[in-house]
Order: C-alpha cells, then sequence, then structure tokens
C-alpha cells in the first residue's frame, strides 16, 4: 500500500512540475509569441555588424525572438543595466589588467 501511495505522489509532483513550467514559460511569451530580448551594447560599432544584418534580414524574428537594442554609453552603465535587471544581454570590453604577473 505504501509502495502505491508514494508512485501516486511523484506522479502528481512531476505532473505538477510539468504544469508549473508550462504556466511560467506561457507568461514570457506576449500575444505574438515572440519572445523579447533585451540587448545593451556599449558603442555603435562595425564589430556588431553581423548582429545588425541579422536583425535586418529578420533571422531573430525567424526564430521567434524580438531584439530591442540600446546603448549604454559606457562598459560601467552596461553592466550595472544588466544586474539591475533592465538589459538581459550586455556587450562591453573592459580592461581587466594591465600587468600580467
Amino acid at each position: 500500500m505504501k509502495k502505491y501511495i508514494i508512485g501516486v505522489l511523484i506522479i502528481l509532483v512531476v505532473i505538477g512540475g510539468i504544469l508549473a513550467y508550462s504556466l511560467l514559460k506561457s507568461k514570457d511569451n506576449n500575444e505574438t509569441g515572440m519572445t523579447t530580448v533585451r540587448l545593451n551594447e556599449v558603442t555603435r560599432s562595425v564589430f556588431y555588424a553581423p548582429q545588425y544584418v541579422a536583425i535586418a534580414n529578420g533571422y531573430f524574428k525567424d526564430e521567434n525572438l524580438d531584439i530591442e537594442i540600446t546603448t549604454g554609453q559606457g562598459a560601467d552603465k552596461v553592466m550595472t543595466a544588466v544586474l539591475a535587471g533592465q538589459s538581459d544581454i550586455g556587450f562591453a570590453r573592459t580592461r581587466v589588467c594591465n600587468i600580467c604577473i
């Protein structure tokens, strides 16, 4: 009898987890089914040209991604936006160390 109750409880937990995941996943998408990704870059640069071409040609839209690009005007501001949750991705180059030991 204990094995039967434990088996039913395990099945209920798995079903509950699947339902919770599907509900949370559906809240991430807006009405069009697109997932919005907020990208913060330090500056507009030719180094990000492949990204701009992919956006212009609609490659992200084909994958149901809506890219919102903002320019942070400094690596510190980009990282602050990412840490504060205002951006999902931050593109910045920082100088870590001038002296190698």
